[in-house]
């Protein structure tokens, strides 16, 4: 089978075997996401890109923070202004935590679910998860209804005055941070036994407030869309901010990153892409099993290149079965002609006429009788002998003629 033959069938096979591994690995159901971070990036069930698409209709400025926490200082300063932290999936190290806490006398916090709790020690709560446990959450005074959203967690103060972070002692330090002065505490959603599930810490030392949620579901998009989260969420921000800003660095959502991670993040996740991967193995594979045909091609039977004397044999062989005499007579002429001519007049002369013009008084004995056999032979109908007399009757006229 040949090269080419063998290297259409190979990649009709490759081929065909990604298009019957994507058919095998595609659903016939609609695929729901199930990426459950609570960020403004994600547009599923679990995500709180509606929000972000939100607050923009009531009249408030949103921003997606990817940054650092040390680039906080950048951010341009604005009267009213909110930074929401939604329980972040990589936790805040101590000096990113202090950094956080130092922008709240620029801005306001909100800080909602269980990983945010760290954050939330450092104004005096906690958060307490029980499995299994869920409530319906309401504004105080009002009573649950059927769209009454669902709580997990639930606050409690911690009557602490210094919360002590000890999680990073053994790679960076001991960290501490002290409770603030908390001016009033106003309550804004409660469950079932009076347990608090959101609350609004005004402080005492500077004129900037702090939102503390216990569940991050309340913002999540199914919990806007199907219950009463909704209007609580946008209770908080409408009319009381002009520009919200939304921490997605520690969503993983950072500016680094490249296209070929996110091609491979892609191809790992896809049925299509494990159908390439394979198609790619299968290929590797019979490539190496042909890894022996790799180099030139060598023949089997060496062969050593022809002499420039079987070339004029072979040459002389094909002139005489076409009986091409009086053409090779006429190419020896022509190249005694190129030899002697300057290169402007070779192709304007005729090579008979210019062989009859050349000047006999000046050649020797032995040239005019080269010259004059030499005319003889260029006439039609010369024998197979007549090109060997040709090529001698030139030499002897170049050894006369040539400058």
């Amino acid at each position: 089978m040949r090269p080419r033959t063998e290297a259409i069938l190979a990649v009709s096979g490759l081929t065909a075997l990604a298009v019957l591994v994507g058919l095998l690995g595609r659903s016939r159901e609609h695929l729901t996401p199930v990426d459950d971070r609570a960020s403004t990036f994600i547009a599923g069930p679990a995500g709180a890109r509606g929000l972000l698409e939100a607050l923009p209709l009531v009249g408030v400025t949103v921003r997606r923070f990817r940054q650092r926490p040390q680039e906080l200082v950048r951010l341009g300063d604005v009267p009213r202004q909110a930074l929401v932290v939604l329980n972040p999936r990589y936790p805040f190290s101590p000096p990113e935590r202090n950094l956080l806490l130092g922008f709240n006398r620029r801005a306001d916090l909100v800080l909602a679910g269980r990983s945010a709790e760290r954050l939330m020690r450092c104004f005096g709560y906690k958060i307490e998860r029980k499995p299994g446990d869920s409530l319906r959450a309401a504004p105080p005074g009002a009573l649950t209804r059927p769209r009454s959203p669902w709580v997990h967690a639930s606050l409690i103060r911690t009557g602490d005055s210094v919360y002590v972070d000890s999680s990073r002692v053994f790679d960076v330090a001991r960290m501490a941070c002290r409770i603030p002065p908390i001016r009033s505490v106003e309550t804004l959603l409660i469950g079932g036994d009076h347990r608090l599930a959101a609350v609004r810490l005004q402080r005492d030392d500077f004129d900037h407030r702090v939102v503390l949620v216990a569940d991050e579901e309340l913002f999540r998009n199914r919990a806007l869309r199907y219950t009463d989260a909704g209007p609580f969420a946008l209770g908080l921000f409408a009319g009381r901010y002009d520009r919200v800003i939304f921490e997605e660095y520690h969503q993983g959502f950072g500016p680094s990153g490249s296209l070929a991670g996110a091609t491979i993040a892609w191809s790992t996740g896809s049925p299509w892409g494990w159908a390439v991967w394979q198609a790619a193995v299968v290929g590797l594979i019979a490539l190496l099993f042909g890894a022996v045909r790799f180099g030139p091609v060598r023949p089997g039977i060496p062969r050593s290149r022809r002499s420039s004397l079987e070339h004029v044999r072979a040459l002389a062989t094909a002139l005489a079965a076409a009986r091409g005499h009086d053409v090779a007579i006429g190419a020896i002429v022509r190249g005694l002609r190129r030899r002697l001519l300057p290169p402007g007049l070779r192709t304007r002369t005729d090579w008979r006429g210019w062989l009859q013009q050349l000047d006999r008084t000046s050649m020797t004995p032995r040239a005019r009788h080269a010259h004059a056999e030499l005319e003889s032979l260029t006439r039609p109908g010369q024998p197979s002998s007549g090109v060997l007399r040709a090529a001698n009757a030139v030499e002897d006229l170049w050894e006369d003629l040539r400058p």
